[in-house]
């Protein structure tokens, strides 16, 4: 067939939106300045097409006013007598091509046929004044990754190129056995390494024995199914082990049923039983409604529906395709909502990232990309995944530390609402509830979505693993939201019409994991991997059972169902394919054609993974040491401090500077439902302290969303950062106005490894820490009565490149989850008059340990002898009880956090937000014998609320909020300055022009 080759540019003269970007990135990043540059889009067609019918889809695919587009080839102009080079970049055979598999579909939409074959999407950039090995060095550094993509650099003028990148091969289709049996421990983990399967000799030895048993060998499907369902992605192992663990006092006890049953999932039946107990409306003693057993954590909401929420991780594959690996992330989590019970509508995204420092000048080890080039990188793949899906976002943030160069902590969640019911099978009969997945004996396996290729093989394996040369280019991923968008919008259909009994996602492990755990509701399946639809010929019946490739789910269709199912498929433009049944006989029967494959019992797939008792030991760490006297000094010398200089500084730190340009490039809109947006303020620059929206058009009802993230605090004690966690993320939701008795939470722990290096005394610490975290997360959700409903823990997180390590601090996220009745009574942090009063409410103490303000010091002198921040739940809590009787009182007009950068940063954004000023007195504070002015204002002591109220609702404030720790601050200016005294010495004075301009400059240029 012949392949067309089209290129579109934009038009002379209208400017070229990503060359501009280029340029900026290649002068800010590698001081490289061309000319001039132009950017082509590029696609070759394999499709069939005649010449004229290549025309017409040319025609369609350029815009007649902006763009300009040519078959074959555009004219590469000369500039000062100078011909460009140029440069091509495109993805590699088998990588998942979004854009051209979009360009295939409009085709066949153009010519009005079917069309057979694919189309490729690649970039031209053309560039003037820079030698080729200028260009070379742009191409490797930022603009081609080797891992997924192709590149070619010529000279121009060019030989028209309608090469194509195909994949796949005509070799025979082969099963393999594994020969185990009579193996020694060397040569099992031999085996476990070069197939990348993640397992450990314990492992490998009891998938020994089992087929030891049954007398035979197993294929390399059988290994590789086991590998992907007991790697630490999806098993969990750490959290499901039990652990030995010795305090510092050397008093030891076990942890028997493990940290998630014994502390995660406790938690919630603790809160629960709490609730049942409490003899609360019956509503709300069975808030939650589906936790722990299915993609995502479901609450109660209204009689109409519920809400359900998850938070992912996609730490690993962000790391070697920050694109790839992001994007992968929130399209995953968006299936994990989706799919959960009979299906939900997703309601919108959330994200944060964990980086290395953009500022990072040094070198790198090798292998190791740039913290700025996976900034970009993981920001471009969210955005295009999620909102090209329709789905918004509602809260977003990004912490920065050089202990996340290895591998950054991408976070990405979706929140959907899930109707209560939905109709019977065939849309007859009574409503079922839609969190039931009422699966039957003879329900049809059923795939629906994108095809199955290469890319994601060993995602689950390798996610389990630390990141070094070895790690697999196949593990990569690219998302298609298109094709996804459009699965959804059918299987949405499918559920109204009551066309299947359940379904899940092909995550991790791919069909090896979705249908392996969809057997356990009936006890068996059998399948044909025959018949599954590939992306290319060539796959081996392993790598089809195990492939993560994208946008896939695989689906329960009851027999009487079936045809109506795939009708609508059709109908709707999905692919949708029969696999095999759901059986009773307690096997995963996996078949090629007339060749076994796989054949494995359900209990040993699920339960045979051997927990070994885990060792831990956690040592505090040791307070610097201070030279005698060097206390009193240290605390003088923070007093000293200038202030005006210090808040500015902090101000303009990554972690507290402003990063709206990023946040902008999301869309928060889509659906026309948020209330108090991401950003907010006079500007829209500012974060507000939750987000709230409403769920449904036309509906008063809202969902509030915060988090609490303090990763430098585990430097300290891990206990003591899950405390602050969950408080910091309850007591922003309730800022912004939730209910105090519909609050949730999710858990999403990212760890250092503890069980590589569990054999010395470091690992055993770093399990300790892990211990200690999950002992603080139980005691601050049973205190708050916050169940957690879902979570993820990734427990690999170090990376080994070019002999260098480098792990990241241990790391807790707890989302949080509220409800309102009403959104129009949701509050936000900009001060609403001149003359309101402003009140902190709660006790600061000198808790500078893991601060802002400590480590923006590093390398100076002890500051103190101080403490990380420690929470007195039980005061807390009563403290929150207290502000929300007066805050539904309307006696509370705007409302914020105290929280990193403590209370110099919530004074800072209020300022910047409103643009009005506070002039405000620390005596209540400091003072005497007290607490000096800094640290009144940097001392990032938990359970504290900024608040302003009327001039008239002063009085029952204090007096209903006084013995709660409620101090006077001062008024509500006209002036735009941030100003703070003690006694009748100024500290503070500060205009908003320049707290605005270190805000707006920390992270400028990165």
């Amino acid at each position: 067939m012949t392949v067309h080759r089209l290129e579109i540019e934009a038009q002379p003269g209208l400017g070229d939106p990503l060359a501009e970007a280029t340029r900026r990135r290649l002068e800010t990043w590698l001081d490289l300045r061309p000319q001039a540059l132009r950017t082509r889009k590029v696609y070759h067609l394999d499709l069939g097409l005649d010449d004229a019918e290549a025309e017409r889809v040319l025609a369609a695919l350029v815009d007649p006013v902006a763009e300009i587009g040519a078959l074959g080839m555009l004219d590469d102009p000369e500039r000062d007598g100078e011909r460009p080079w140029a440069l091509s970049v495109g993805f590699l055979p088998g990588v998942t091509d979004a854009v051209g598999r979009s360009v295939a579909r409009a085709a066949a939409d153009c010519v009005g046929r079917a069309l057979v074959g694919r189309a490729y999407s690649s970039t031209l950039y053309l560039f003037w004044g820079l030698e080729p090995e200028a260009i070379e060095r742009a191409a490797r550094d930022l603009l081609h990754n080797s891992l997924i993509e192709r590149m070619k650099l010529e000279p121009s003028p060019r030989a028209l190129d309608r090469s194509v990148p195909e994949a796949g091969s005509s070799a025979p289709v082969e099963v393999r056995t594994v020969a185990l049996r009579g193996q020694g421990d060397a040569e099992l983990e031999a085996i476990s390494r070069e197939g990348m399967l993640a397992l450990s000799l314990a492992e490998m030895r009891a998938i020994q024995a089992h087929f030891e048993a049954l007398g035979r060998d197993p294929t390399d499907a059988e290994v590789e199914c086991l590998a992907q369902t007991w790697s630490e992605h999806c098993k969990h192992k750490i959290f499901a082990s039990p652990i030995r663990y010795v305090d510092p006092e050397g008093v030891e006890r076990v942890v028997e049923r493990g940290l998630f049953r014994g502390y995660v999932r406790a938690a919630t039946e603790a809160v629960a039983a709490q609730r049942r107990e409490a003899g609360s409306d019956p509503v709300d003693a069975e808030f939650l409604v589906s936790v722990f057993h299915d993609n995502a954590g479901v609450v109660r909401f209204t009689e109409a529906d519920h809400l359900v929420y998850k938070v992912e991780t996609h730490n690993s594959p962000s790391a070697l395709d920050p694109y790839g690996g992001a994007m992968t992330g929130i399209v995953g989590v968006n299936r994990d909502s989706f799919g959960t019970g009979l299906g939900a509508d997703l309601l919108t995204n959330v994200w944060g990232y964990c980086f290395g420092d953009p500022r990072w000048d040094g070198e790198l080890p090798p292998g190791l990309m740039h913290p700025r080039r996976i900034r970009d990188g993981v920001h471009h793949g969210v955005i295009d995944g999620g909102n090209q899906s329709g789905i918004p976002y509602s809260r977003g943030f990004e912490l920065f530390d050089a202990r996340y160069a290895g591998k950054p902590l991408v976070y990405c969640g979706t929140v959907a609402a899930m109707p209560v019911s939905v109709p019977g099978p065939g849309g007859e009969g009574p409503p079922r509830p839609t969190h039931v997945k009422p699966m039957k004996v003879g329900d049809k396996v059923v795939m629906v979505g994108g095809r199955i290729g290469k890319d994601g093989i060993h995602g689950a394996t390798f996610s389990s693993v630390e990141l070094d040369e070895s790690s697999p280019v196949q593990a990569v991923q690219i998302g298609d939201p298109i094709t996804q968008r459009m699965m959804w919008d059918f299987l949405t259909e499918a559920r109204d019409r009551g066309l299947y009994s359940g379904m899940t996602d092909n995550g991790a492990g791919g069909l090896s994991s979705s249908v392996g755990e969809m057997a356990e509701a009936t006890g068996g399946a059998r399948i044909d991997l025959a018949v599954a639809p590939l992306k290319y010929p060539g796959l081996a019946p392993w790598e089809i059972l195990i492939s993560e490739a994208q946008e896939r789910m695989t689906l329960a269709v009851p027999p009487a169902q079936l045809d109506a199912f795939l009708a609508l498929a059709e109908r709707r433009e999905v692919e949708a394919t029969v696999l095999g049944e759901f059986t009773d006989d307690g096997r995963f029967v996996v078949r090629y054609g007339e060749t076994a494959v796989c054949e494995l019992g359900l209990e040993f797939l699920h339960e045979g993974v051997p927990l070994p008792t885990l060792e831990a030991r956690w040592d505090p760490p040791q307070p610097p040491d201070i030279p005698a006297g060097g206390a009193e000094a240290a605390r003088e010398r923070l007093a000293a401090l200038d202030l005006n200089a210090t808040i500015l500084a902090l101000l303009g730190r990554p972690n507290l500077a402003a990063n709206d340009d990023r946040a902008r490039a999301y869309d928060h809109e889509v659906k026309g439902l948020s209330v108090v947006k991401p950003l907010i303020g006079l500007r829209g620059d500012v974060p507000a302290t939750a987000t709230v929206m409403r769920v449904r058009h036309a509906r008063d009802e809202g969902v509030v969303l915060a988090e609490g993230i303090h990763p430098w605090y585990s430097d300290l004690d891990t206990d003591a950062m899950a405390r602050a966690c969950v408080d910091e993320g309850v007591r922003r939701v309730l800022c912004a106005g939730a209910r105090v008795d519909r609050i949730a939470a999710l858990d999403n722990f990212c760890w250092p490894d503890p069980i590589e290096s569990a054999k010395t005394p470091d690992g055993r610490h770093k399990l300790a820490q892990l211990v200690r975290c999950c002992e603080g997360l139980y005691a601050a959700c049973v205190a708050y009565g916050v169940p957690l409903i879902s979570g993820k823990d990734s427990m690999k997180n170090d990376a080994f490149l070019g002999g260098v390590k480098i792990s990241i601090p241990p790391t807790l996220l707890v989302s949080v989850i509220g409800q309102m009745t009403a959104v129009g009574r949701s509050l936000t942090l900009e001060p609403r008059a001149v003359g309101d009063r402003v009140y902190l409410l709660g006790d600061t103490a000198l808790e500078l340990g893991g601060s802002e303000l400590e480590r923006m010091l590093a390398g100076a002198e002890p500051l103190a002898q101080t403490d990380v921040p420690r929470t007195d739940l039980d005061r807390c809590w009563a403290r929150y009880r207290a502000f929300v009787e007066q805050r539904d009182a309307g006696r509370v007009r705007s409302a914020h956090v105290c929280g990193r950068g403590g209370l110099a940063l919530a004074l800072s954004h209020m300022v910047l937000a409103a643009e009005l000023g506070l002039e405000l007195e620390l005596d209540g504070l400091a003072g005497p014998g007290g607490l000096s002015a800094a640290a009144a204002l940097l001392s990032e002591s938990t359970g504290r609320i900024v608040l302003t109220c009327t001039e008239a609702d002063a009085p029952a404030l204090e007096q209903e909020l006084g013995a709660h720790g409620l101090v006077a601050l001062g008024r509500v200016t006209d002036s735009g300055a941030l100003t703070a005294s003690l006694g009748a010495r100024s500290q503070v004075s500060l205009t908003h022009a320049q707290l605005r301009a270190r805000y707006e400059e920390g992270l400028h240029g990165l």
